[in-house]
């Protein structure tokens, strides 16, 4: 359609590209959540969410609103399929930079103590043969605010 031919004219995507990025996308989806549920109990997870409709940071904010302590999240790392941001930026705004873009399924968000988050991202990623990252820090806030900070890194995967 016409955004395909706006992403070809200004040079931002190959097809071996695009074929790559639906790819991840399908092997995104169709990653279960049953063994980083299992890890989660293991670990010492105080609070997780699946990453949907709301966005990374709808749903970070969803969690610091259900809190008993007043807690935010600061996310100082978005994890995205490689070259998504360019589209986004460059072609059709889905809102990917500031946290709304609505996943289909992209994958748990967990709280846990931080000292143990390494450890559970290599289980995990053993068992399951992917990776995850640690994106954020539950923070003490009055405010109950979920936020990418200002110098939040885009890790393209």
């Amino acid at each position: 359609g016409k955004h395909w031919k706006k992403i070809v004219e200004k040079n931002i995507l190959t097809d071996e590209e695009a074929d790559d990025m639906m790819h991840s996308a399908v092997c995104s989806m169709a990653r279960l959540n049953k063994n980083g549920g299992k890890l989660m109990i293991k670990y010492g997870s105080s609070a997780a969410t699946d990453v949907t409709g709301f966005g990374i940071l709808g749903h970070a904010q969803n969690l610091a609103d259900n809190q008993v302590a007043e807690v935010g999240i600061d996310l100082h790392t978005l994890p995205c399929i490689a070259k998504t941001m360019a589209v986004n930026e460059e072609i059709f705004n889905f809102r990917l930079g500031v946290g709304y873009s609505a996943e289909t399924s992209g994958g748990l968000m967990i709280c846990m103590p931080e000292d143990k988050a390494s450890d559970y991202i290599r289980e995990l990623e053993a068992m399951d043969g992917t990776p995850g990252w640690i994106i954020g820090k539950v923070v003490e806030s009055k405010e109950r605010k979920a936020r990418i900070m200002d110098d939040c890194k885009i890790l393209e995967i």
